[in-house]
């Protein structure tokens, strides 16, 4: 996909959306200098900034959906907001950080899933033995003539359990539970790692124990894949390529932007809505955002505001 032209990302995407041909355009620019922006030497790139776009025009055009597709086509995280859902710094209400927060968020479920499937086959395999294991409890005779024996049986289990035969017969498995008593966590708004934060130190005063339970085989290789995916995926690996890959290739479309825009020979709510315009721009321009998986940079993420905007609004 990242060898598309132009031309031809504006095709793919005339798949699913009708006419516009000037968004269109606009977004497969952008889409393309990303990619060439990728092959330059690596001291060059930081010289090279994207081209946000504002799509202006009324409700139903196909204006969230071209950013939607763009980012299907791209692979990239993407996430929409609504601009009318932020407030000032001060203010009671959303941040506008944390619509880079919630990115980093999704490019890391995003990884996570894409090393999860890497590990499947032997995540799979290690909870085949597991399995097998659960299904032929070890015996107080190691002797050779037992083990051979008992290597013979394994083996014949493991052909049923591959035909799936075994599928109804049940095992008993310890199950991870916690020992978090059950509260509702409330913070600020605008605040929400606070209250992520406060469930972690919680979790960690509340550690996880085992439940043994009697479970069929077909539902306990599914628990003990799971599992073993967790045990091989590496969590620090998954969140540095993960925060790489929001910096470079990260997609915000930021709808409603209308909504901050000023009203000329309005007051009141305006103090509010120049407040959030004035925190939105550092971002869009290049800013640095700290998380609680380490500082992201905006620099390079692709920002794409869209609103209605009529007579005697400015941004």
């Amino acid at each position: 996909m990242n060898n598309f032209t132009p031309r031809e990302i504006v095709s793919e995407l005339d798949r699913y959306i009708i006419g516009q041909k000037e968004a269109k355009r606009a977004v497969a620019v952008a889409l393309r200098n990303r990619w060439r922006r990728q092959q330059v030497p690596a001291e060059l790139r930081d010289e090279i900034a994207p081209k946000n776009i504002i799509m202006i025009g009324p409700t139903g055009v196909g204006k969230t959906e071209i950013a939607r597709r763009l980012a299907k086509l791209s692979q990239a995280p993407f996430i929409k907001v609504e601009a009318s859902k932020f407030t000032e710094v001060g203010y009671v209400g959303r941040d506008v950080e944390s619509m880079v927060r919630d990115l980093l968020e999704l490019a890391i479920n995003m990884v996570k899933e894409e090393e999860t499937a890497k590990m499947q086959i032997k995540a799979e395999s290690n909870a085949e033995e597991r399995l097998l294991d659960l299904l032929l409890p070890g015996e107080a005779d190691r002797s050779p003539d037992k083990e051979e024996q008992r290597q013979g049986t394994r083996d014949r289990l493991r052909k049923l359990l591959r035909l799936g035969e075994l599928d109804e017969r049940f095992v008993e498995l310890d199950v991870e539970v916690s020992n978090m008593p059950s509260m509702g966590i409330f913070s600020p708004q605008g605040n929400e790692e606070l209250g992520l934060n406060i469930k972690e130190m919680f979790g960690n005063i509340f550690p996880k124990s085992a439940k043994r339970k009697r479970i069929k085989v077909s539902e306990a290789r599914e628990i003990l894949t799971a599992s073993e995916a967790e045990k091989l995926v590496d969590m620090e690996n998954v969140t540095s390529l993960a925060r790489e890959r929001a910096e470079q290739s990260g997609i915000i479309f930021i709808d409603e932007i209308d909504k901050i825009a000023s009203r000329e020979g309005v007051h009141g709510p305006e103090v509010s809505r120049e407040g959030v315009q004035r925190d939105i721009l550092p971002i869009v321009e290049g800013s640095t955002v700290n998380t609680k998986h380490g500082a992201i940079k905006t620099d390079h993420i692709l920002f794409i505001a869209a609103g209605t905007f009529r007579y005697g609004q400015a941004l």
